[in-house]
């Protein structure tokens, strides 16, 4: 029996899935799109309360393994629209839509729509060797699973217009200076250090987590005066949780507050 190209793991109330093909830094096909998906499904479904993606070995991920379409290109060259709306979009779209927080564990190189996979997430946290490239441009492709529209929103358009033109790699402290990740971990402590970060988001409150990217992703087309009534909406429903109540209750008594994710 084949090993699985997604590992899902649990530590309590966080879902770890690795990307498994460390031979290929993790690049894409459609089996390991359909495992990803199946596992970020599984992971929201069984009641996880975030989730980490991080990759096998040196990388990350790749992005799209081209070698697996090589022979397509034999033959007037591969469907790339349908492999992206079929097989990355789903993905994608999951990871957006998701009601709790996914936390990138860039352990490695992250590289064409693996850099996107990164930038689709709620946090970034990146390994001291972690090396990010949009790379479409050095294949005469164009960015794709979302960079176009995720990574200006993160370090505005001039800079995202240069890096993905360019196609140049960057190196994880020039990520962090321009914003592209969060925080930057010492490569030997990273396997240590970031799993305890994601955990935090585990053990967090939930509802509001999940109210607060869909405010966020809301804000990017609202008016102010929209926004406000969504505010409230999302404020209403955030007012009858159990971990609001549990947090006031704590604050009263002056203790730290414990989530259990209702």
């Amino acid at each position: 029996m084949s090993e699985s190209l997604v590992l899902v793991e649990t530590d309590g109330p966080l879902s770890i899935l690795t990307l498994n093909r460390p031979a290929v830094l993790n690049s894409f096909t459609p089996e390991l799109l359909g495992e990803l998906i199946a596992g970020l499904k599984q992971a929201v479904d069984g009641g996880s309360r975030a989730i980490m993606l991080t990759g096998a070995g040196r990388g990350f991920c790749a992005g799209q393994d081209l070698a697996s379409i090589q022979d397509q290109y034999a033959t007037g060259g591969p469907d790339l629209a349908t492999l992206l709306r079929e097989h990355f979009h789903p993905v994608f779209r999951f990871i957006r839509e998701s009601p709790v927080p996914v936390i990138a564990a860039v352990n490695g190189v992250a590289a064409g729509a693996g850099f996107s996979l990164a930038l689709a997430c709620d946090m970034r946290l990146a390994s001291s060797a972690a090396r990010f490239a949009t790379a479409f441009l050095k294949i005469g492709l164009v960015p794709d699973a979302g960079m176009a529209y995720t990574l200006p929103r993160l370090i505005g358009a001039a800079k995202a217009s240069s890096l993905m033109l360019s196609g140049d790699q960057v190196d994880a402290t020039t990520a962090l200076a321009l914003g592209i990740v969060d925080r930057v971990i010492d490569a030997e402590e990273f396997g240590l250090t970031a799993r305890p970060i994601a955990l935090e988001f585990a053990n967090g409150p939930t509802a509001a987590y999940g109210l607060t990217k869909r405010l966020l992703q809301q804000a990017e087309h609202a008016s102010f005066d929209e926004l406000l009534d969504l505010e409230a909406d999302a404020q209403g429903a955030a007012g009858y949780t159990a971990d609001h109540a549990a947090a006031v209750a704590a604050f009263l008594a002056k203790r730290p507050p414990v989530f259990d994710g209702r």
